[in-house]
């Protein structure tokens, strides 16, 4: 299968769209991001697409139809088909058949998944809308639009076009977006996207205040992240402040190489309160007051002010 997939990602990856950036080699996140952002600069509409179930939506039957039109072996077509169909087990240990869908986690999920909205998304824009950039991560999509009307129309084509292709967008998380202009009704001002929000802000520059398009930590990304400190019990381990700096600093290294790829103002609020349970530890950890305990950290910050990766950003 390993085989397979190689040999196939090397066949579909050249067909993809230069607006698919999810599961492809030399594209991520980021760029996926970034290209949002500017998009959002020079259009003042965008539809924030979110497919209902997608993994467990895929029609297999439309599925193989996409399979076969990029590849004309059978035995890989019978081996991608008995693999989408196969019984699958659930804790409670029963067997049960699936109809649609498929595997998240699998090997060769995400190419397929690739594959199909390469023909139900993709290739139906650049042949129906090509005037009109979007950007596709795995089944987040972002379109952006001139007008309210164009944003309006645009949306119900694309829930025509995804109910013939058997998919349903999520009536809720589905949304028109509107960043600035007039319009005849409100909308949202902001769109989530790959753990950021995307809005207008007012930036200070060299040159004054300048209207731009920015992209920051998303509030569900937030809320996770120090849903992660929390569950962490910091304050609850017991060592030297070196051995909590191995346990935090790996996964404060990963939040910054992913949310501070862009800026990192917009962060100052969480290692605030990262210092604050670092603080608390210290309270525990030393027997001490609140006030001793930040006097403590600043001196352990002049001592070695990389102890914690996030000081160089916000030091206590």
């Amino acid at each position: 299968m390993t085989n397979y997939y190689e040999t196939k990602y090397a066949i579909l990856e050249p067909k993809f769209h230069n607006s698919s950036y999810g599961y492809r080699k030399g594209r991520n996140c980021h760029q996926a991001v970034e290209k949002a952002t500017q998009n959002s600069l020079q259009n003042h509409w965008a539809i924030d697409l979110d497919i209902k179930g997608f993994f467990d939506n895929i029609d297999h039957n439309l599925m193989l139809t996409a399979v076969k039109h990029y590849c004309n072996e059978n035995w890989v077509l019978m081996y991608v088909e008995r693999w989408l169909k196969a019984d699958i087990m659930p804790k409670d240990g029963k067997l049960r058949s699936k109809l649609n869908g498929t595997p998240q986690g699998g090997v060769i999920s995400p190419l397929l998944a690739n594959l199909f909205l390469h023909v139900v998304f993709d290739k139906w824009m650049e042949k129906n809308h090509p005037e009109k950039p979007f950007e596709r991560y795995a089944d987040d999509i972002v379109v952006h639009c001139k007008t309210e009307k164009q944003a309006l129309y645009l949306m119900t084509l694309i829930e025509k076009r995804m109910r013939s292709c058997k998919l349903e967008l999520h009536p809720d998380k589905t949304k028109v977006v509107h960043f600035r202009g007039e319009a005849t009704r409100k909308y949202p001002r902001s769109l989530d996207f790959l753990g950021f929000t995307v809005r207008l802000q007012l930036v200070q520059t060299k040159v004054g205040a300048k209207l731009m398009t920015t992209s920051v930590i998303s509030c569900k990304a937030k809320k996770a992240t120090m849903e992660k400190f929390r569950a962490m019990r910091l304050h609850k381990k017991r060592g030297s402040i070196e051995r909590l700096s191995k346990v935090l600093t790996p996964i404060v290294r990963g939040i910054m190489n992913y949310y501070c790829k862009f800026w990192s103002g917009h962060m100052h609020e969480i290692w605030h309160r990262l210092n604050i349970r670092i603080a608390k530890w210290v309270r525990w950890e030393k027997d001490l007051s609140i006030r001793a305990a930040i006097r403590y950290l600043k001196t352990k910050y002049k001592e070695k002010p990389n102890l914690f990766p996030h000081w160089i950003l916000v030091h206590p």
